[in-house]
């Protein structure tokens, strides 16, 4: 395949993975269906299963572009940029249906018979390479584990996010986000630094 019919290809595969993403994010796993899917994305039977085999396929693809949906604006690795992420991750969550769903599956694997902590490691590796940044930037305490406390950070914020959306749709996502670093700035970085840390939400750059 090449040429024009391949960019076809490509672009029906985008439509059918954004599809999905929407309807795994409305319904949930077990409430979506391949003619919901289909129906959304425009495509016949075919042109579905060219692309995915099964509903639990789709499911795959969206989790497994869990990262590839959050565009994040440039930045210079180390603590500020770490803390930045979060909060851009947090309107990610807000405005982006794709980054809604991947993580709605990763959160719903049970129901598709599988046990993947992939999009959960692939987070602490991101965050552990702005920790160590941050190291040797000397903005840590001596005594931090940068991939301790990478785990921590994926394990709280994941915790943060589920509980911002079952009482508030994630509205309130980012004054919770504030809060948890509030609380665990004190625990990483020396006073000195702390006092240079922006730990709440910037408008500018936060576009999903």
């Amino acid at each position: 395949m090449s040429g024009p019919k391949q960019e076809r290809a490509v672009r029906t595969k985008e439509v059918i993975l954004h599809a999905a993403a929407e309807v795994f994010d409305e319904y949930g796993y077990s409430g979506a269906s391949i003619s919901k899917i289909m129906e959304r994305a425009g495509v016949t039977q075919g042109g579905m299963y060219f692309h995915f085999k099964s509903k639990k396929s789709l499911a795959h693809a969206v989790i497994a572009s869990q990262q590839e949906f959050v565009q994040f604006p440039a930045g210079e690795p180390g603590l500020q940029r770490l803390v930045d992420l979060t909060f851009h991750m947090a309107r990610a969550l807000q405005t982006n249906v794709l980054v809604r769903a991947s993580v709605r599956l990763s959160v719903e694997q049970g129901e598709m018979g599988i046990r993947d902590d992939t999009p959960y490691r692939e987070w602490v590796e991101q965050l552990h390479g702005h920790l160590c940044a941050a190291r040797e930037q000397g903005e840590l305490l001596s005594d931090v584990d940068e991939e301790e406390f990478a785990k921590v950070l994926v394990g709280a914020y994941s915790g943060t996010q589920l509980y911002s959306n079952i009482s508030t749709g994630r509205e309130d996502l980012l004054e919770r986000v504030a809060m948890l670093w509030r609380y665990l700035l004190p625990g990483i970085a020396p006073p000195h630094v702390r006092a240079r840390i922006r730990a709440r939400p910037c408008e500018e750059g936060l576009v999903a």
